[in-house]
């Protein structure tokens, strides 16, 4: 998709006015037979999925500890790039809470399983994150800093990305978790637990690099990956009711969903049309989509490599703001 003035926003013309229809309403959700449907949530099928995120993760730093090799620990590093989107994806559902119909369960498993071990605050992302629902790109948007200034001049996305994978970012993070525990922030404690539980096996079984590996990786791929994707979901877009004017649409790939964009969160113009609907069915919610006529070829990018060049462009005039926004910035923000 190409415009020719320095915007990320599609023009009215791409927009075409098909809605409501006998399977959408105005809004483009499902009417109610198939959004009863949609928002089925898979409980067995779920569980599985959070042992195989858990195994992909975990199980690579437990293989790498075992091995106890300079590779083992380089491969487990390069994995978790992509082992800490799952964990945080699914942080991410069970903060909607649609990982398990208990909510007991979801929570538990979303915030002690999935959402702590990769640093995640999942009360109090969910708090804020339901107000980047409510309004994206509003004025009560959490992540505003992050998604405004887009298309951005090339050089301002290399400092922010080489902020990103030198851990700069990370470190504020983690200043900000450090500083809610002396505050006593009780979820910011209970991270902290979970993170010296997590170290004091790796020391426990004389294998303290396998902590190390996880923290870095967490601290460099994964803020690098997140920024990307970040950007990719909501960059330079604009506050509307239409949803198409505050989400982008790119095709999903293999290897986007096996590194940044897992569990079909990449299908986002979809989650955000109905957050109510699991991560399972967002396919099947953009497809109606595309059915209906109401999300063309015209608004969808054909990869995330061609979006990040239309977001980021050489001849582009905007002030670079260090250190604004650093994607889910909720993630370690706490509520006392």
């Amino acid at each position: 998709m190409s415009t020719m003035t320095p915007t990320l926003v599609p023009s009215g013309a791409q927009l075409p006015d098909v809605l409501p229809t006998d399977r959408l309403n105005e809004r483009g959700m499902a009417t109610r037979a198939l959004r009863d449907q949609l928002r089925k949530i898979n409980n067995v099928g779920n569980v599985f999925t959070v042992v195989g995120a858990l195994a992909q993760t975990v199980g690579a730093v437990a293989v790498a500890g075992y091995v106890n090799t300079w590779w083992s620990y380089l491969l487990a590093f390069l994995s978790l790039g992509g082992g800490h989107a799952r964990l945080n994806i699914l942080g991410h559902e069970a903060a909607h809470r649609l990982l398990f119909s208990n909510r007991r369960a979801n929570d538990l498993v979303g915030r002690w399983l999935l959402s702590y071990p990769s640093y995640q605050a999942m009360l109090a992302y969910r708090r804020s994150h339901f107000a980047h629902h409510r309004d994206e790109m509003g004025p009560e948007e959490p992540d505003l800093s992050l998604y405004s200034g887009y298309p951005t001049p090339l050089d301002s996305w290399r400092r922010k990305l080489r902020r990103d994978a030198t851990g700069i970012s990370a470190y504020k993070n983690f200043r900000g978790l450090f500083r809610a525990v002396r505050k006593g922030a009780l979820e910011a404690r209970q991270i902290l637990l979970v993170q010296v539980v997590m170290l004091g096996a790796s020391i426990a079984v004389m294998r303290p690099l396998m902590y190390v590996v996880w923290v870095l990786a967490w601290s460099t791929l994964w803020r690098v990956s997140n920024r990307a994707r970040s950007i990719a979901e909501h960059g330079g877009m604009i506050q509307s009711a239409d949803r198409r004017l505050t989400t982008h649409v790119v095709r999903q790939s293999l290897t986007a969903r096996m590194w940044m964009v897992p569990y079909n969160t990449g299908w986002h113009l979809a989650h955000h049309v109905d957050m109510g609907v699991p991560w399972r069915n967002l396919p099947k919610l953009h497809a109606e989509l595309v059915a209906s006529g109401w999300v063309t070829e015209a608004i969808e990018y054909p990869s995330y490599r061609a979006f990040w060049k239309a977001a980021t462009s050489a001849t582009v005039k905007q002030p670079d703001v260090a250190g604004a926004g650093q994607g889910r910035s909720s993630m370690l923000n706490f509520d006392d």
